[in-house]
């Protein structure tokens, strides 16, 4: 038996230097996508042995070097054939790099990323992100900070890999700041049932946000991890489901882009509906602008004359065409021979041409998400407001984040905190709309019957989870342009299109239907009923949860009383019929 392993080791050591000598490593990227549009950031090169090798996975390979004392030969190797693939694309884009922290100080390692060497393959250091596994002990992390931070000098990005799977991992966040971090796959699978889980990647989330940090979560295998990825806001996502590891750079396929487009539009609908649907155009300012002639001289005494100004829109008849920040003139103006250089210039040689502009009708949150999705350099840049093209002022990012916080908390004290839909002022607002409004509406009352004996028997913890489910169903099936609302308890609410109010009643129905089942045990399933106390105290049975919608037109009533009137009138006889029903007046 020993005799066996000690060949069967052989075998991998004499393959393994095979491997090194023949540079037989194969590198394919896997897709970092955006949760939010479903558009791609960068890719993970993922290196591989021979195809049908025992060496073939990284794992193996990696263990392999680190026995035989290869480590830096390996890491080269991945790195070198990950930038010769990149070269041979012939397309830019990020790549992120999966590093051993304790090689990062070789002077071999730094060779590896001097800009000669990156320039054979026409990469930018901004295009690499460094990834630590902080699986990884470290030998000496104040020189590993040390070693970091010269690094990010050099515009190479940090990400911290599988954060999550170990016990070190906040205590190396805490220490080198990365711009990314990577969220290990244990904490991603079956996040979606797993209510432990979303609370702590909620709270991740918010001090990713706190810290300017982006979350990529990894492993994403199925449509309901994805959505409740995207309902907890997580910027970036990686996995089977989006796309596997591939040689060859391929599109996202455009299921998955209607996934994600689709699970940001329900999640936006409460914004994009709500009565706080702020234009940006409340906290623009008008200021002073300079035409593209100007000399750089010109533009420097005017930040030296006043000190609060950060920067300048440069208009040419009426027209934003560039701007320029303090910090960029004095970055292109320092050193021993820029003044020199540009002071004689035209500001036009040296603005900023793409810079971020929005109309001044332009939504407060979507110009907010734009603004923090630039580049890391220009995160804090002003944002040019313009009206039919032409200049109508800037707001800073400041006056920006102040205002959003402003209406995430007002909006946020009008949500129904289990539903996260919107409660009754906004429902009152909403249905004073809907009367005054020339298009035909529709207003539904959604009642879920035999819910109090279902709470009663299966207890509050269930019954929320039935809630949550309905207020999901809506979400996914009413248009995104309508309303929905949570008046409380299993009562909700809907403002839709009358054209297409029976197809959609009908879609509830079955969705709900089809979903009920799930909130019982099989003995309960299957009799049909359940056996629970009624109002009187008597035991009765009552039969499986259903949903009973009344639908009232918004043109036959004058007030919101009159709405309400009516639709309890027709809520009475639909709740007479069994099972699941829907009843239009």
């Amino acid at each position: 038996m020993n005799s066996y392993c000690e060949n069967q080791e052989d075998n991998h050591r004499e393959e393994f230097l095979e491997i090194l000598n023949q540079k037989n490593i194969q590198t394919v990227f896997q897709p970092i996508v955006s949760l939010r549009d479903g558009g791609v950031y960068g890719y993970e090169a993922l290196s591989r042995g021979p195809k049908y090798s025992a060496l073939h996975t990284p794992d193996i390979l990696f263990k392999c070097a680190q026995q035989y004392n290869k480590l830096w030969e390996l890491e080269f190797l991945c790195r070198l054939k990950a930038f010769e693939a990149s070269f041979e694309m012939g397309m830019e884009f990020k790549i992120f790099l999966n590093v051993n922290p304790n090689i990062m100080e070789d002077i071999k390692f730094r060779k590896g990323f001097t800009k000669e060497y990156l320039n054979e393959f026409s990469i930018d250091p901004k295009r690499i992100i460094f990834e630590i596994t902080e699986n990884e002990a470290i030998n000496n992390i104040s020189d590993f900070i040390k070693t970091v931070d010269n690094y990010k000098e050099q515009d190479y990005r940090i990400a911290i890999d599988d954060a999550g799977a170990g016990y070190s991992g906040l205590n190396l966040i805490s220490d080198i700041h990365p711009n990314f971090i990577k969220l290990d796959m244990k904490l991603i699978r079956d996040i979606d049932s797993d209510v432990t889980k979303q609370s702590l990647i909620k709270c991740l989330n918010e001090f990713a946000s706190f810290t300017e940090t982006a979350l990529i979560a990894e492993g994403i295998e199925t449509r309901e991890e994805l959505q409740i990825l995207i309902e907890l806001g997580i910027q970036y996502g990686q996995g089977f489901f989006l796309q596997r590891p591939n040689a060859v750079i391929k599109p996202i396929s455009k299921d998955v882009i209607e996934i994600i487009k689709e699970e940001n539009a329900n999640k936006r609908k409460l914004l994009d509906n709500s009565v706080f649907d702020v234009k940006i155009d409340s906290i623009c300012k008008l200021v002073k602008t300079i035409g593209p002639n100007i000399l750089v001289s010109q533009v420097d005494e005017l930040f030296k004359k006043d000190e609060t100004i950060s920067g300048f829109c440069v208009v040419h008849k009426d027209i934003p065409i560039g701007v320029i920040t303090r910090n960029a003139l004095y970055k292109k103006i320092s050193g021993q021979y820029g003044y020199i250089l540009y002071s004689n210039k035209p500001v036009k040689n040296i603005m900023d041409k793409n810079f971020m502009r929005a109309d001044y009708q332009t939504t407060i949150d979507v110009v907010g998400k734009d603004a923090m999705q630039r580049e890391f350099d220009k995160i804090y840049d002003f944002v040019v407001i313009s009206r039919k093209d032409k200049f109508y002022g800037i707001v800073t990012v400041k006056d920006l984040m102040e205002k959003l916080i402003e209406i995430e908390f007002v909006y946020a004290k009008h949500l129904n905190p289990l539903s996260e839909l919107p409660g009754n002022l906004m429902i009152e607002q909403a249905l004073e709309r809907s009367i005054n409004t020339k298009d035909k509406k529709t207003i539904l009352y959604f009642d879920l019957d035999n819910f109090k004996a279902y709470n009663d028997l299966y207890g509050f913890e269930n019954g929320d989870k039935v809630l949550k489910d309905f207020a999901q169903i809506l979400k996914s099936k009413i248009p995104d342009d309508d309303f929905i609302g949570h008046i409380g308890g299993d009562d909700f609410v809907a403002i839709v299109s009358k054209k297409k109010t029976e197809q959609l009643c009908t879609t509830i129905i079955a969705a709900f239907n089809e979903n009920v089942v799930r909130f019982y045990n099989k003995e309960d399933a299957l009799r049909g009923y359940i056996t629970s106390k009624n109002r009187n105290d008597i035991e009765e049975n009552f039969p499986l949860l259903s949903v009973s919608i009344a639908g009232v037109a918004s043109d036959q009533n004058k007030t919101i009383f009159d709405l309400a009137e009516t639709a309890a009138k027709i809520k009475k006889k639909c709740k007479k019929k069994q099972g699941s029903n829907f009843l239009l007046a």
